[in-house]
């Protein structure tokens, strides 16, 4: 994702931009946004387990990191409640499936492990006496009105996303954004669902053969790719705003939560690495939306194809790393504040459409922890 100095503005909000500049600043919003006595299942506080206080900047990072997790976990439900083991829409699961018999199981279990890190986090922060991060307020968002969605207020709209596919073509690069390198979309994905928007345009109970038969079983499988395409994009910006955090913290315990979680963001990426190709390569390829145009081509073949497309190189590709002087190495990239810290990676998630609907409130929170995430330091002998 190219997210250096990249302005916040989703095409849909002209006046997003202003609301970007002129988001408050952390200590006149955080008390609005944290839980103070926030409790636990059971109804008991969880006490400060010892009387060591955390960094300041760490508490910062695991704030930023719980308010990321709440938000992914948002739209992991969405995802579940209609493609999951047990999700409510028969043609949405077998849209997924066309791209991977497993994708109903793989969606449950990232759906769990992104519920476990935004519960983890927070429980984390009150054992330490510091404020959870609570985003309930915020959830405000109208659900899909398609068979087994949920009627319930959402923080994140998967209703009409662009996703950013320049990962694709970047990890299969020997250039690294982090020296300017800049990479071109895989598949270009404008204003595209990817859940079911109501049953009337994409009937739950159609057959999804491969390739797509009708006008509403190509747009179905559209919404299907474009999830694909999702998966991958938000977790390897997950793994690079971890290791970008990472060299933030001062805390050992601290470091060990957030390298922890970011292998798991690691393995999420490389399972749906994998998914996505499926969209792009025969016999699925070439799937067309009849609603928007965004159309899923055959990347194995001309004009594309070659290492820069070819399908089946889901392994990052070794790249310029620390200077261009030292051998290639195969890394997670970027991993520099400016492509991937805090800001860079909410302002890249605001231009996706994903809080297409949200409120001025909900942007100055985000952007409040980001820029308090960014500032912190690793201290020396752990002072705050």
């Amino acid at each position: 994702m190219h997210l250096k100095n990249a302005p916040l503005i989703p095409a849909h909000e002209a006046d997003l931009a202003s609301k970007w500049r002129n988001v408050v600043r952390r200590r006149s919003f955080l008390q609005g946004i944290g839980i103070a006595g926030a409790m636990l299942p059971g109804g008991k506080l969880l006490a400060e387990d010892n009387g060591r206080k955390l960094p300041k900047g760490d508490v910062a990072i695991l704030r930023f990191l719980a308010a990321a997790e709440l938000i992914e976990s948002d739209f992991w439900q969405q995802y579940n409640e209609l493609g999951g083991v047990n999700g409510g829409n028969p043609a949405y699961i077998l849209a997924l499936q066309n791209l991977d018999g497993d994708m109903p199981q793989y969606i449950s279990d990232n759906t769990d492990d992104e519920m476990s890190h935004a519960a983890f986090l927070n429980a984390y922060l009150m054992s330490k006496g510091e404020q959870p991060v609570n985003l309930d307020a915020f959830r405000t968002l109208p659900s899909s009105q398609a068979t087994g969605a949920k009627q319930i207020g959402r923080l994140t709209n998967l209703m009409k996303l662009n996703v950013d596919t320049s990962w694709y073509t970047r990890y299969r690069s020997t250039q690294n954004p982090d020296f300017g390198a800049t990479f071109p979309q895989a598949v270009n994905i404008m204003n595209e669902p990817a859940i079911p928007v109501n049953d009337a345009d994409t009937p739950p109970s159609q057959p999804q053969p491969v390739p797509p038969a009708t006008s509403q079983q190509s747009r179905m499988q559209a919404i299907a790719n474009t999830a694909g395409f999702h998966f991958a994009t938000f977790d390897q910006a997950g793994s690079s705003l971890y290791t970008t955090l990472s060299l933030k913290v001062t805390d050992p315990e601290v470091l060990r939560i957030v390298v922890s979680i970011l292998g798991v963001e690691v393995n999420h990426f490389a399972v749906w690495h994998d998914k996505a190709g499926n969209a792009v390569s025969q016999p699925l390829a070439g799937v067309n939306d009849p609603e928007t145009g965004v159309t899923f081509p055959d990347l194995n073949a001309a004009p594309f194809g070659g290492e820069a497309f070819q399908t089946n190189l889901i392994f990052p590709e070794p790249c310029e790393f620390i200077t261009p002087n030292l051998p290639a190495c195969a890394v997670i990239r970027p991993s520099l504040k400016e492509n991937a810290g805090a800001v860079a990676t909410a302002t890249a998630v605001a231009k996706s459409q994903l809080f297409l609907g949200q409120s001025q409130a909900f942007f100055d929170a985000v952007i409040g922890l980001a820029m308090e995430a960014d500032a912190a330091q690793r201290k020396h002998g752990g002072e705050g």
